[in-house]
């Protein structure tokens, strides 16, 4: 029978809705603001990750709510409390890292154990709760190995047990799958998030892979120049990003900067300087815009954009141009097309007959108007 980790005595009735909140954080390396006026709150056994590219702030705000970085201003609020003047040791908070931080000259179950032996724990409770420990991640037989006798999926799975095995409120997670190969980083995806649903900690994990926080998230913050640029479900983030910067961070996208020349109560036109015209479902942010000329991003996603070698008879968002650059992905034809006004599109279309489209070819691209956004200039 599978043993699990109890976490019962941090998950007390007292307990708020949220774990883990930041609130008006600024943090200044010298002269250099790594993080600006964050406001961010994380509920209790949610999954949420922080993205963004390198250099925005992300791996600066995990280290400050594990306490490895010391705010310049604002509050850190763990369950409630004020974190700021805490140590890390002293936080109901583990890191794991990219880097995984085993002791080689320790066994498996002796890493695993480390802490619990740091804080002075009977040795029986300290082979019980490793025993539970090494059953959460399915390590039971490797034991008696050690770091370098293991695989990376392995080393992450010991270094997330040494996490959990303290009973932590809040677990943070620094790339944890960075280190891994492909192959068994998807399957390492499927397992972290089994494991979130097992145990209902809180976990807080950085990343820069879109797909990643896209696929393990329940909400996602995405960072741009040390600020939030939007919270949401995977879904709001991909399906309605907010920014033209969102918009192009997660997945790929097609940004076509014009102004909105006509709009009724359901769509609005939008004019590139190339001229093409663009008709976009009108949405809320443009309810008290000036009628004309004023300026926005229109973004397209790629697998939204339909190919064909004929004319369609709807001529809204249709559009002639050329195949300039095809490249086959198996499962999917990633294309370029140079429409006649010069605008470039990356088009995705499905491999249902295993033959791609040839460069030069002459082709008509089409979308739906709700298929499409109008984001602020």
């Amino acid at each position: 029978m599978s043993q699990t980790i109890d976490f019962s005595p941090l998950t007390q009735a007292t307990m708020a809705d949220t774990d883990v909140e930041l609130k008006r954080v600024f943090k200044a390396f010298r002269s250099e603001v790594a993080v600006r006026n964050l406001n961010m709150s994380v509920k209790q056994g949610e999954f949420f990750s922080i993205l963004g590219p390198s250099g925005c702030g992300k791996t600066t705000t995990l280290r400050l709510i594990a306490g490895f970085e010391t705010p310049t201003s604002g509050e850190i609020l763990v369950q409630g409390k004020n974190m700021v003047r805490v140590p890390p040791f002293r936080r109901p908070i583990n890191t794991v890292f990219q880097s995984y931080a085993l002791f080689d000259h320790m066994t498996v179950k002796d890493n695993i154990a480390f802490g619990l032996k740091i804080k002075q724990m009977a040795g029986a409770k300290v082979r019980e709760r490793v025993a539970e420990a090494l059953s959460l991640v399915k390590m039971e037989d490797f034991a008696n190995r050690y770091p370098n006798q293991l695989s990376g999926g392995q080393q992450q799975r010991v270094a997330l047990a040494r996490a959990l095995i303290n009973r932590p409120a809040v677990m943070l997670l620094d790339e944890p799958l960075g280190a891994l190969d492909l192959k068994l980083r998807k399957q390492m995806q499927v397992e972290l998030s089994n494991l979130h649903r097992q145990i209902g900690v809180t976990f807080i994990m950085v990343t820069h892979d879109q797909e990643e926080a896209l696929s393990l998230s329940d909400r996602i913050a995405v960072m741009n120049n040390g600020e939030i640029e939007q919270v949401g479900t995977p879904s709001d983030i991909y399906d309605r990003p907010c920014t033209p910067f969102v918009a192009d961070f997660i997945g790929d996208t097609n940004l076509l900067a014009g102004q909105i020349e006509q709009r009724d109560h359901t769509s609005l036109k939008v004019v590139t300087p190339s001229g093409l015209q663009v008709v976009v479902k009108s949405s809320q942010p443009y309810a008290n815009s000036p009628p004309t000329t004023y300026p926005v991003v229109v973004s397209i996603r790629p697998e939204k954009i339909h190919l064909s070698l004929e004319p369609q008879t709807d001529n809204v968002n249709c559009y002639q141009g050329q195949v300039s650059h095809v490249m086959y992905l198996g499962t999917h034809i990633h294309c370029v097309v140079r429409l006649t006004s010069g605008d470039m599109l990356t088009v995705l279309q499905p491999n249902r007959s295993g033959a791609t489209m040839s460069v030069d070819t002459p082709v008509h691209v089409h979308w739906h108007k709700d298929d499409c956004l109008a984001l602020p200039s």
